[in-house]
């Protein structure tokens, strides 16, 4: 399967480029789902209906959040219908919206997206280990889904890569996103996982 993940569009001329170029992509590469970070896209703060929809449009299949998941008070209701927007799933229970959703891919798969965040000079939320750890003990990779997603939104390269040697062999993926620390940490872990 193939997967492709954006991380931290911002501002207009983020979703500028990625609106303008997806079609391309999507046209280029065939991918079978379609991963954005749309946290900061209205200028740095948040997200609004109408820029998620833009994104939707383009092509994208799921919008995953952040620390900024509430910056743009409107959101909230969409976060409460739309399964295919998630903020972090470690929000405390009744936050408005879901941190996890299995949607489907353009083949008919079925793909599990989780966003979480991180803790380290973050915003102090659950912790993201045990959110995840209760997501996928009764969600096996390759039973009920086909892929799992774990997006972990958060400052320190470390904890991101905790996660994903955390979820090694559980999951299909693991990506970081956050704008502010670049990394190049890309590989694939022992048990499989991106």
């Amino acid at each position: 399967m193939k997967i492709l993940y954006f991380g931290d569009v911002v501002g207009r001329s983020g979703r500028d480029i990625l609106i303008g170029q997806l079609p391309k992509i999507r046209e280029r590469l065939s991918p079978d789902f379609i991963v954005v970070n749309g946290e900061n896209a209205a200028g740095g703060f948040g997200i609004t209906e109408k820029i998620a929809e833009e994104f939707f449009s383009a092509g994208t299949d799921c919008v995953v959040l952040g620390n900024h998941s509430f910056d743009q008070k409107e959101i909230m209701p969409v976060l409460e219908k739309d399964a295919r927007i998630l903020r972090p799933v470690n929000y405390p229970k009744d936050t408005p919206g879901r941190g996890f959703s299995a949607l489907k891919t353009r083949r008919g798969k079925t793909i599990l997206v989780v966003q979480v965040m991180a803790r380290l000079f973050m915003d102090p939320l659950d912790d993201p280990f045990a959110a995840v750890e209760k997501l996928l003990a009764g969600n096996p990779l390759g039973k009920k889904y086909d892929a799992i997603l774990v997006d972990i939104h958060g400052e320190i390269t470390s904890e991101k890569m905790s996660m994903g040697h955390f979820c090694d062999g559980r999951v299909s993926m693991v990506v970081g996103s956050h704008t502010h620390v670049p990394t190049a940490d890309a590989q694939i872990f022992p048990g499989g996982t991106a």
